[in-house]
């Protein structure tokens, strides 16, 4: 018999198909009767909800059609398992319980819920963030670093001050010009070194302030090239360093390129690499203004897209340049100390490569307007670094201590 009534299936008299499961139980729906009494000990029947497996909802029930006894003056009962969830969670059904029974979640971040109990929280826009009770989304300011706030404006001056020590001391080398001291470090090279620091001083500006097209295509090849001029600067410096000792030994070849051909030649073919590099960069991908919704909760970033493998190429070339210098003159250091100069550009360029060392793991792992910090950061200082270490001992002499800027004294003394 029961084999029998598990293969059962049959049409009720209100035409639902009627049938069991494997396990024998009833499979289909249940309605939700409302026994209506009268005073003279009638009764009405009315359906008020339905209980369905199948349906989406399983449980619906039309409490406003529901018709109490007169006598019942009672609270109405609640059928429920714990009370409905605030706005700001949502429901997680409880694990071996009833399906009324559940848990409120605070919703995730970036998420909310305006109404009460419901099922998920819903996403917030991706240019708004949700509030403290996550029931509503809040739209997101935009950031940049700007001259206002206590960053740019810390970055602003240094830049400045360093801006004006480097035009001090090209007045103080244009007066001293006809000076051994001056004259005995190719005075042009010299003058070019210091613009290129000055100019890398006020590139700073490039970098603070609201971002637009032009200043999103100026800004990192400017960089780059103004810097890689400097880095030239200082390794035509070592070579000459290195070519005019070894060019006095007797039957010396190398006296042909001990000269302005070999500082030029040097400058020039540095320069233009590094030229040929920003081109191919600002042709092939273009940096443009735009804004950065993913990387903080709260804050719109507006910032110029230099996500380009060529970046990092103008950085690989300078920081090729940067070793090429620091080797050149770290082996030339012990020359004798007529040409002594060596031992300056090795400190220089050992504080300019630590710099740029310490940038890329900083610069990387910041975001928004503090990786646009640690760049500027790395800018000042690598310059001033240069500046102080090969320029400030010429300047101690020419100024503090004149009766030393003599060529009898230089050929005797370090400086």
């Amino acid at each position: 018999v029961h084999s029998f009534l598990r293969s059962v299936r049959f049409n009720n008299s209100v035409g639902e198909k009627i049938s069991f499961d494997k396990n024998g139980e009833f499979i289909g729906g249940f309605d939700i009767i409302n026994w209506i009494t009268f005073p003279n000990q009638s009764f009405l029947r009315a359906n008020v909800g339905v209980i369905d497996p199948t349906a989406e909802k399983f449980f619906n029930i039309s409490v406003n059609f529901i018709t109490w006894p007169v006598g019942f003056n009672q609270a109405l009962p609640l059928s429920l398992c714990n009370d409905p969830c605030e706005t700001g969670h949502s429901k997680a059904k409880k694990e071996g319980e009833s399906f009324c029974c559940y848990d409120c979640h605070l919703c995730p971040e970036g998420k909310i819920s305006k109404e009460k109990d419901i099922d998920d929280c819903s996403p917030c826009p991706e240019d708004q963030y949700p509030n403290p009770g996550k029931n509503m989304c809040i739209p997101k300011r935009i950031t940049f670093l700007s001259y206002e706030e206590p960053l740019g404006i810390s970055l602003t001056v240094l830049s400045l001050c360093f801006s004006s020590v480097t035009t001090l001391v090209i007045t103080i080398f244009m007066k001293h010009k006809d000076t051994p001291i001056v004259k005995a470090n190719n005075r042009n090279l010299t003058y070019t070194l210091l613009v290129s620091l000055l100019l890398s001083f006020l590139c700073v500006f490039l970098f603070v302030g609201r971002p637009n097209t032009i200043v999103c295509l100026l800004r990192q090849p400017a960089f780059g090239l103004i810097f890689s001029v400097a880095v030239s600067c200082v390794l035509a410096k070592t070579f000459v360093v290195v070519l005019a000792f070894m060019a006095t030994k007797p039957g010396s070849r190398l006296r042909k390129w001990v000269g302005v051909k070999m500082v030029s030649f040097i400058l020039l073919s540095c320069s233009l690499i590094q030229i040929c590099v920003c081109a191919v960069w600002l042709i092939t991908s273009p940096p443009y203004p735009d804004f950065d919704m993913k990387s903080m909760s709260e804050e719109v970033i507006l910032e110029c897209n230099e996500d380009s493998v060529m970046f990092y190429c103008v950085l690989g070339f300078m920081g090729f340049l940067a070793l090429v210098s620091f080797s050149a003159a770290f082996l030339a250091r012990k020359l004798p100390d007529s040409f002594n100069e060596a031992k300056f550009i090795t400190f220089s360029m050992l504080v300019f490569c630590s710099v740029w060392l310490c940038f890329i793991p900083t610069y990387l792992s910041t975001r928004g307007k503090y990786m646009l910090a640690v760049e500027i950061f790395s800018m000042i200082s690598s310059s001033a670094g240069l500046l102080v270490s090969i320029f400030f001992p010429k300047c101690f002499i020419i100024v503090m201590r004149p009766e030393l800027n003599d060529k009898h004294q230089l050929m005797k003394r370090k400086f």
